[in-house]
């Protein structure tokens, strides 16, 4: 190569640290599920944080009298104000009923980034154990009923006791996010941060979402065998 080919070779953009993620603390966070264990505990945590929340369900009561509970700012609606309202909506709901509300909510859903922390788990007397939906995960299922949204999956792995306890600063936990935009997953990774002690981390593409939502059967297993309400670390990241 002459020294005028190099020239003209045009320098390597450097590498994008991973770890630099956007200032999400301007975006308004619905929760749809936001009166059930998990979705209150994130609804809380986040608005402590100083996001602004609001919460959805069913019924607009329900949602009004669980934020004026919570407080810290957080606003209660039906889920389809909700969604129209939030720049990013946590979809919380129970696993029977997923499908039907991401469906009534379609339109409501259209353009937004949604975080589908769902698990599908089945229980019987030998513990929890983890159900494959048709689409392979939660997650999946929220992409295909969502086509007009931008699905991450995230928060799985979050005990409701600690995130709705007053008395606990710190959530000392990963969470893991998957999705298929970089963009997407790294909003979601911050706002995962806005939560002290909590960190984002990305896990791969909605196709690997089964098996991080199949994790909290294991993660149930644990906390009963030793009295706990265990998270997860990812070491060397």
């Amino acid at each position: 190569m002459t020294s005028t080919d190099s020239a003209q070779t045009p320098a390597k953009a450097p590498a994008k640290d991973p770890w630099d993620l956007p200032d999400v603390s301007g975006l308004v966070v619905g929760v749809l599920g936001g009166t059930g264990p998990q979705g209150k505990g994130l609804a809380y945590r986040l608005a402590k944080a100083g996001q602004k929340v609001i919460i959805g369900s069913r019924a607009a009561d329900r949602a009004r009298a669980a934020a004026e509970e919570l407080g810290h700012g957080i606003e209660g609606a039906d889920n389809a104000e909700c969604a129209r309202r939030s720049d990013i909506v946590i979809v919380a709901v129970p696993w029977e009923g997923h499908a039907k509300t991401l469906e009534s909510l379609r339109a409501e859903l259209a353009g937004k980034l949604v975080v589908d922390c769902v698990n599908p788990l089945g229980f019987d007397k030998k513990g929890a154990y983890a159900l494959k939906p048709e689409e392979g995960s939660a997650a999946e299922q929220a992409a295909a009923l969502l086509p007009d949204a931008r699905v991450t999956a995230a928060f799985h792995h979050l005990s409701a006791v600690l995130l709705q306890d007053p008395e606990i600063e710190q959530i000392d936990t990963d969470v893991m996010v998957l999705g298929e935009v970089r963009d997407d997953v790294e909003i979601v990774q911050a706002l995962a941060g806005r939560i002290p002690g909590m960190r984002g981390v990305f896990a791969g593409r909605l196709r690997n979402a089964h098996q991080v939502e199949s994790l909290v059967a294991n993660l149930i297993s644990v906390n009963r065998r030793y009295k706990a309400h265990a998270g997860l670390r990812v070491t060397d990241v």
